[in-house]
């Protein structure tokens, strides 16, 4: 894989080796950022479970104490009052079957995350093909299946993030930009990593956290010491 000359300096930052404690870990990530616009920093945890195992799936959410430095684009499937109300909380779309059609036949998708009322889902549901690998379909555990639309919409737009697995048993989510400054990457980092471990399902065995890695979005890994987080 091709690495620019910048890339390579900041590796030189960084021993491959080492586990870093989390705050020397955000330092380095801050550091080794190049890049001419604010870099997104996310978190890679791999973790000791299979989710093809129903009862070993991690998936949860949780409002990052400073937020995640992008707005979130909110769409809401509700009627009546509460089509209303998710309105005056801040949503940027509300809708029924009109905004199924429009997904459905524009392929239109300028929404970061969907909330859904409980007697909405039926209609939702219908979006499941699309809307599922894109990993947007409102959930229950995630907060976005929920008749608080007002809630529901104020913690998305205040810095919610969902964590979930993917079919490599790896997390990924976003913990902030370059901007924020170790500090604030650290806190928003220890939340995270607090809201996983737990979220350990009870059938995991073993070692629960396997690899814990930070980086932005163009520069490289620094490997965070997992065992310290457990």
């Amino acid at each position: 894989m091709f690495r620019g000359k910048k890339y390579k300096e900041s590796a030189k930052k960084i021993d491959k080796n080492a586990l870093y404690d989390t705050a020397d870990a955000m330092k380095l990530v801050v550091d080794t950022a190049t890049a001419k616009f604010d870099e997104t920093v996310e978190l890679h945890v791999k973790l000791g479970v299979d989710s093809r195992h129903a009862d070993q799936q991690v998936r949860g959410a949780i409002v990052l104490p400073h937020g995640t430095g992008r707005s979130q684009r909110v769409l809401v499937f509700a009627k009546a009052a509460k089509a209303d109300e998710a309105r005056e909380a801040g949503a940027d779309f509300v809708g029924e079957m009109d905004l199924v059609e429009k997904i459905q036949k524009e392929n239109w998708f300028d929404f970061d995350v969907v909330v859904a009322t409980p007697d909405m889902m039926g209609v939702v549901g219908r979006l499941g093909k699309v809307l599922g690998p894109k990993g947007l379909m409102p959930s229950p555990k995630a907060g976005t299946v929920t008749m608080d639309v007002t809630k529901a919409v104020n913690e998305i737009k205040a810095g919610k993030v969902e964590y979930r697995l993917d079919k490599t048993n790896i997390i990924h989510c976003p913990i902030g930009k370059v901007s924020f400054g170790p500090e604030k990457l650290s806190e928003n980092f220890s939340a995270l990593m607090g809201a996983i471990i737990k979220a350990k399902p009870a059938a995991a065995k073993g070692q629960y956290i396997k690899s814990c890695t930070v980086a932005s979005t163009m520069g490289p890994g620094v490997k965070v010491n997992g065992a310290k987080l457990v």
